[in-house]
């Protein structure tokens, strides 16, 4: 696989106490369906799988996911594995714009990208998290590569491809509203857009005055042209590993994570609802969102000896003793996080829990 470029970078963050900056590195590589930008933190861990994040439309790794990354008690979990950041083609900073008639690639062969990343730097396993067109993306890729995949964090996931009412609905929004104006409708509610928060001014900057918007707009509708991931619960179709799946109580996207939810093995999926976190929880809510991943990393036998989180404290005695007896992977339980403190109500392993956090 042929290097196209290497660009040692420093992540530009404020550092806690005692930190270093954390060094980085930018590649490219060539595949079938055109060139992939990715950056790469930290080194591998002997028999750990790396990060891999892929972000939503009209964001780039860094606008999507530094809130997390960045968050303090996500450092713990840096430490123990390395990342992979991969921006979709001409989403990187300073991308030139495609050539007009360019052929954006579909979804699905973006999935079918992850394989020449992942053999350049010689990987053979990863933890997928992904947000919105990224979380499909990972998802397909998962479908078609299921020994490569050890666990998947989706945010904000629709495994459906548009039906004719949403295309109807996308054609008559097209004519009134301007492409960013249509990608701020996919990354936020109204309520948040309405109420024009300093993020939203932040992140509507960032959409409206993007210099690659034309390229956005490509990535845009490869996304509106997804296909079905025709996922079955107890079919041939489904995820072999553990999955997470993610939405904030306001989002645009609740129906059809709830949607996909239904479709997924209860015994291998959790499901987090989070309150008051809009459309972006990892932007709005990096702290929850942080102590949920480390309680299903540990879930799947890493980080055992990690100190325990808010959320993981919150859990009672019966559930930690199951997953000690179960000593796999297989809880199924739904986080829908309230304002309100609480604990998990204790029942049998396989069902599904609510819990308020």
């Amino acid at each position: 696989m042929a290097e196209l470029q290497e660009v040692p970078i420093t992540e530009e963050k404020p550092l806690l106490p005692g930190q270093t900056p954390e060094a980085a590195k930018t590649h490219s590589v060539e595949t079938p369906y055109g060139s992939v930008t990715f950056t790469v933190y930290g080194t591998p861990k002997p028999k750990r799988p790396a990060i891999l994040t892929y972000h939503d439309v009209g964001l780039n790794y860094k606008s999507c996911f530094q809130p997390l990354f960045q968050f303090g008690d996500m450092q713990e979990i840096i430490q123990n594995f390395v990342r992979v950041h991969v921006d979709a083609p001409g989403m990187e900073e300073g991308a030139p714009v495609f050539p007009v008639g360019y052929q954006y690639p579909s979804l699905d062969q973006l999935a079918d990208m992850i394989p020449c990343i992942l053999q350049y730097l010689n990987f053979s396993s990863i933890i997928g998290v992904g947000v919105g067109a990224g979380a499909y993306i990972l998802s397909r890729y998962a479908l078609t590569h299921p020994d490569t995949v050890e666990g998947l964090v989706l945010v904000n996931i629709d495994p459906n491809a548009k039906g004719w009412m949403d295309w109807a609905a996308h054609k008559l929004t097209g004519l009134t509203s301007s492409i960013p104006e249509m990608i701020l409708g996919h990354l936020f509610s109204q309520e948040e857009l309405s109420g024009n928060s300093e993020l939203i001014q932040k992140y509507r900057n960032i959409v409206m005055h993007a210099p690659n918007l034309d390229n956005i707009e490509l990535y845009w509708n490869s996304y509106n042209n997804r296909r079905d991931l025709n996922l079955e619960r107890g079919g041939d179709i489904t995820f072999r590993c553990p999955v997470m799946l993610v939405v904030g109580d306001q989002a645009p996207h609740e129906d059809a994570v709830v949607e996909c939810n239904s479709k997924l093995d209860p015994t291998q999926t959790s499901f987090l609802k989070m309150a008051d976190s809009g459309g972006q929880p990892q932007l709005t809510q990096p702290g929850k969102l942080t102590e949920a991943f480390k309680y299903f990393l540990q879930g799947m036998g890493y980080m055992a000896s990690s100190c325990m989180t808010r959320l993981s404290r919150s859990r009672t005695a019966s559930l930690t003793s199951a997953a000690s007896i179960d000593g796999n992977r297989s809880r199924s339980r739904t986080l829908s996080q309230g304002s309100e403190s609480g604990t998990l109500p204790s029942g049998p392993p396989g069902h599904t829990m609510e819990v308020s956090c």
